[in-house]
């Protein structure tokens, strides 16, 4: 199994992606450039976080026009496995891959703190956690605030597609736990195929326990299992 971190002008989580994928769990990883033609025969692909092209207009919005993005969207599009992590994630909706906007915090403020997240296990990235697990993973974003219309809310919690929620350590999901203001606490989604993951919170930045918490590599860790699986 081979996973390509694609890398855009201003993307600044590639080489923690790069750590926690190939050098924790031993997992063949490599850059992709934005520019690049092709994406090297990898089986999962990653874009990480960071502020791709400063994130002038809207975030992701200009990444999304990207050479590389028509490839990764044929790759998706042909059940390929994608990770969209906080700028990623606002590349994925940029791109059409996943559904919905990330607005301005609401409270208009950066923030960077560590989240806790309630799991939800159906689906190929969450298998090695307990359904209803909570996890604490950092976020650190300007742009979390994940928004969209009542017919694409309903479809997606009607379809089982929220993944991750913001919550409390004790699993409570409601705004006194909603960092952002993001509908339904929702932190992460999938797209309707189930192969295509954005998630706000940076799950690469949770790998060790030396530096806080390695509650992200069930992420890494489940995929890898759906591969071995195939």
């Amino acid at each position: 199994m081979k996973i390509g971190i694609v890398v855009f002008p201003g993307t600044w989580s590639e080489s923690d992606t790069h750590y926690a994928t190939n050098d924790v769990l031993g997992i063949n990883s490599e850059y992709i450039w934005h520019k690049d033609q092709s994406l090297n025969n990898t089986d999962i692909i990653i874009l990480p976080g960071g502020f791709s092209y400063g994130d002038y207009l809207r975030t992701g919005a200009i990444a999304s026009f990207s050479p590389i993005m028509k490839k990764i969207i044929t790759f998706a599009n042909s059940g390929g496995v994608v990770i969209g992590i906080c700028n990623g994630f606002q590349i994925l909706c940029e791109s059409n891959l996943l559904p919905g906007v990330l607005m301005r915090n609401n409270s208009l403020s950066f923030v960077c703190e560590n989240s806790y997240l309630k799991v939800n296990n159906d689906s190929l990235f969450t298998n090695q956690y307990n359904q209803n697990e909570i996890i604490r993973i950092p976020i650190s974003h300007g742009e979390g605030n994940f928004q969209a219309d009542k017919k694409i809310i309903d479809e997606i919690e009607e379809q089982n597609r929220v993944i991750f929620r913001y919550s409390s350590k004790t699993g409570e999901t409601n705004l006194d736990h909603n960092p952002n203001g993001s509908i339904n606490n929702i932190a992460g989604i999938t797209n309707k195929q189930g192969n295509v993951l954005g998630l706000m919170p940076h799950p690469e930045k949770a790998c060790e326990q030396l530096i806080g918490s390695d509650d992200g590599l069930g992420i890494f860790k489940s995929i890898m299992t759906n591969s071995i699986k195939k």
